[in-house]
């Protein structure tokens, strides 16, 4: 029987189409709803965290340009998850362009590079372990045969950049035991706490806009951070807390199943479409 995840082999994929359809294991919700924590887990890497917060970029600076920063992130996912070669050259080229200015200065209190292929694997597990958390959780397990599927192709998140295929953990195995290892090292000084309290409180967006989302988007930060990023950052979460997230995510998890295919990846397949029209136009990607 074939599986799901792989076209019959007399069928080759188009040039411009992944090898397997992901647009299975995405549900643009997840994005919105685990983006933040996502991004806590991220900048936990102390070099990481200090590259972003300490960045020259100011364009790519969430607490200054939130919308763009929203733009470039999502559509970063877009290419790596659903374009092209092509897609991935031209928007390594237009972010490298970017990192290139993100490096530590002689006096900084920890050495990084926006290059360093370590760095970027790290960050790639990220993305990876919440992408992957978040569709269980709203879903269920995943079949072993799609879990290693969905594991294997998430290895562009981190090529589309400089992190060489061969970094990437054998399999879902040998990744656990990076991911609980590397998870384990991370920690939280109070320079990097004071930008995730920001981040958490939508303090870039206007105080309308602000007050009455930035209570829920502290909860479902809060629930999707492993534990040992809580404890890091001091937050308390209860049972009952933990259950009602569970309920809440499989409730949005059902309805979005029942959504056709370019509904249910809404807003990724829109960004992907804007960075291709940009490029035809040759305006700036990032």
């Amino acid at each position: 029987m074939t599986s799901p995840l792989r076209a019959p082999r007399q069928q080759r994929p188009a040039p411009d189409e992944p090898p397997i359809d992901i647009r299975q294991f995405i549900d643009g919700a997840s994005g919105l709803l685990g983006g933040a924590a996502n991004v806590i887990m991220q900048l936990a890497n102390r070099p990481v965290g200090y590259g972003v917060v300490e960045s020259p970029v100011e364009s790519g600076n969430v607490m200054i340009h939130p919308i763009k920063r929203l733009r470039t992130t999502i559509t970063y996912l877009a290419v790596a998850l659903m374009g092209s070669e092509e897609d991935r050259a031209a928007y390594r080229e237009a972010v490298n362009t970017s990192h290139r200015q993100v490096r530590s200065a002689p006096g900084s209190a920890v050495r990084y590079n926006a290059f360093d292929p370590k760095l970027q694997l790290w960050v790639a597990a990220c993305l990876y372990w919440g992408a992957q958390d978040l569709y269980e959780r709203m879903h269920g397990p995943m079949s072993e045969a799609d879990a290693d599927a969905f594991y294997h192709y998430s290895a562009r998140l981190g090529t589309t950049l400089q992190m060489r295929e061969e970094m990437w953990p054998p399999n879902r195995a040998a990744f656990g035991a990076y991911w609980t290892e590397n998870l384990a090292r991370t920690r939280i000084d109070p320079h990097i706490a004071a930008y995730f309290d920001d981040l958490i409180d939508l303090r870039m967006l206007p105080r309308p806009l602000q007050l009455p989302f930035a209570r829920v988007h502290r909860f479902f930060v809060i629930g999707l951070l492993p534990q040992h990023l809580r404890d890091e950052m001091g937050m308390t979460w209860t049972p009952r807390q933990d259950r009602l997230l569970a309920h809440t995510l499989r409730a949005i998890g059902a309805g979005s199943a029942l959504l056709p295919a370019p509904i249910r990846v809404l807003p990724i397949n829109i960004y992907l479409m804007d960075m291709r029209l940009r490029r035809r136009l040759g305006l700036k990607l990032v």
